[in-house]
């Protein structure tokens, strides 16, 4: 996507034409948000499907594999489609990140939360069909939108100082983790980078995403290996090496242990559900 920012009503109109139509699994190069107002949908995403209805948010980020499929309930769709590039809001994004860490979909109870995410993307849309839209407006908007969709959990300005700083710690965590994932590197490693102790780390990814370092090094790893699986034709040992893994059966082991299958009947099975 060329454009910083970009957002569109999706209607039922939209859905019903999607009727019977193919949707491919596909991965984005920008960071997709996704209010849905009323209606359902289906939604393929961290290797699983779900089936979502309105009021919810999703995020999508950016090369990760999904397949959405937008559907009418009670003969309605309406969804809010935001797409933007990392880098439009790079200050909130971890926020985002934290906010949907363990999971793309998230069901909204509260009629008034939601009536106050509506208004924002209205005012959004407003302000993007503009003959020269105001990028600070839109930018401040969507960091509204987030910082609203974060403070579901309520917190006190002392926790909400507390974690900021987590955050940027956390987040400089996974810039490194980012260059080095691929390698056999223990946790020491990146706690030596940011300065601080293993338990330290430890601690601000418990109370961030409540995670240990280990749990994330090794979820980074199986997302890529379950890319290379779907997304290549090498052997299950080549991706195991290339992920800092020596060992195919000890690869193999550490997979099935975190996803209940083995690779070969996890890229057995995706292929089949993408076919």
């Amino acid at each position: 996507m060329q454009q910083l920012f970009k957002i569109f009503k999706f209607t039922t109109e939209d859905a019903k034409a999607l009727e019977g139509k193919e949707i491919i699994p596909h991965e984005h190069d920008f960071e997709e948000l996704i209010v849905g107002v009323e209606g359902k949908v289906s939604h393929f995403i961290d290797f699983g499907d779900a089936t979502i209805y309105a009021p919810f948010v999703s995020f999508v980020t950016q090369g990760k594999i999904h397949r959405l499929h937008p559907q009418t309930h009670n003969g309605i769709c309406n969804f809010w489609v935001i797409r933007f590039r990392s880098e439009f809001i790079s200050e909130s994004l971890f926020r985002l990140y934290a906010f949907f860490h363990n999971r793309a979909n998230i069901s909204l109870a509260s009629k008034r939360c939601f009536t106050r995410y509506s208004t924002l993307c209205d005012m959004m849309f407003d302000e993007y069909r503009q003959e020269r839209p105001d990028l600070a407006i839109l930018k401040q908007l969507l960091t509204t939108l987030i910082t609203m969709l974060y403070g579901e959990s309520s917190m006190s300005d002392n926790d909400e100082k507390q974690l900021s700083a987590n955050m940027e710690t956390y987040a400089n965590f996974l810039l490194i983790l980012e260059d080095n994932y691929k390698r056999a590197e223990k946790v020491s490693f990146y706690a030596e980078k940011l300065f601080m102790t293993e338990r330290n780390l430890n601690r601000i990814c418990q109370e961030v995403i409540h995670q240990s370092v280990s749990e994330i090094i090794e979820n980074r790893k199986l997302t890529e290996a379950k890319n290379l699986l779907i997304g290549t034709s090498r052997t299950v040992a080549e991706i195991g090496y290339e992920l800092g893994y020596n060992e195919k059966a000890y690869f193999s082991k550490v997979f099935k242990r975190r996803t209940g299958q083995t690779p070969t009947e996890f890229r057995r099975e995706m292929k089949k559900l993408i076919s």
